[in-house]
C-alpha cells in the first residue's frame, strides 16, 4: 500500500511527469493566491459600490464629495470639476454626458485593479486539464515500455506505473475546476458592480446637471 501513497507516487514517476506534477502544483498554487486575494478586494469593493449607489440615491440640493465612501470620492471630484465649466450653447443631455463620461473614466481606473491576476485564472482553468493529460499519456507510456522491458504484466507491475500517470490528471483537474470557478464568479460580480456604480454615477450626473440648470 506504500507504493501507492501520494508521496511515492510522485517520487517513483518518471521525471518528465514528476514535473508536469510540479507545474501543476505552483498552477493551482498560484490560482488559490488570486482567488483569496479577489475574495477579499471584490467584498471591499462590493460593499464601497453599494454605498457609492446608496449616497447617490439621496443627494439633495448639494453634492459633496467627502459624503461618498473610499475611492468614489475620486469619480465624484472628476464629476464636480468637469460640471463646472458649463458651455453656453450646450443641451442639458451633452452637459450630463459630459460630466458622467469624466465620472466613467475614473471609475474606470479604479476597477482596473479587479482584473489583475484574472487573466491567470483564466489560463489555469483552460491549460492545466491538457498539462496533466500530457503527463498521463507520457507516464502510461513509460510504463508500458517499462512492461515491455521486463516482459512482466501483472497488476503488480503495471498497476504504480498507471496510477502515476492517472495522478498527473487529476492534478490537472484539481487545478483548473477551483479556477474555473473562480474566475466566473469574479467576472460576474465585477459585472455587477460595474452596472451598480453606473448606475450612482447615472445619479449623481443627472443631480449636477439639475442643479446647474436650476441655477443658470
Amino acid at each position: 500500500m506504500g507504493s501507492f501513497s501520494i508521496k511515492n507516487m510522485f517520487l517513483d514517476a518518471d521525471p518528465v511527469v514528476q514535473g508536469v506534477m510540479v507545474v501543476l502544483f505552483l498552477a493551482s498554487l498560484a490560482s488559490w493566491v488570486v482567488i483569496l486575494a479577489k475574495t477579499a478586494l471584490l467584498r471591499k469593493v462590493s460593499r464601497i459600490v453599494w454605498l457609492f449607489k446608496k449616497v447617490a440615491a439621496n443627494i439633495d440640493d448639494e453634492i459633496k464629495e467627502d459624503e461618498f465612501p473610499d475611492f468614489t470620492q475620486k469619480i465624484v471630484s472628476a464629476g464636480l470639476k468637469e460640471s463646472s465649466d458649463l458651455a453656453g450653447q450646450e443641451s442639458r443631455a451633452d452637459y450630463r454626458e459630459r460630466v458622467e463620461r469624466s465620472m466613467r473614466a475614473i471609475l474606470s481606473g479604479q476597477l482596473d485593479r479587479l482584473e489583475s491576476g484574472v487573466p491567470l485564472l483564466a489560463t489555469v482553468g483552460s491549460t492545466s486539464p491538457f498539462v496533466g493529460l500530457f503527463g498521463t499519456v507520457w507516464g502510461i507510456m513509460h510504463s508500458f515500455i517499462g512492461i515491455a522491458a521486463s516482459g512482466e504484466t501483472t497488476l503488480a507491475v503495471v498497476a504504480p506505473g498507471i496510477a502515476e500517470a492517472l495522478f498527473a490528471t487529476a492534478m490537472g483537474l484539481v487545478a483548473a475546476i477551483p479556477a474555473v470557478i473562480a474566475y466566473n464568479k469574479i467576472n460576474s460580480t465585477t459585472k455587477k458592480m460595474t452596472k451598480e456604480a453606473l448606475a450612482a454615477i447615472g445619479l449623481v450626473g443627472n443631480n449636477l446637471a439639475r442643479i446647474a440648470y436650476t441655477e443658470s
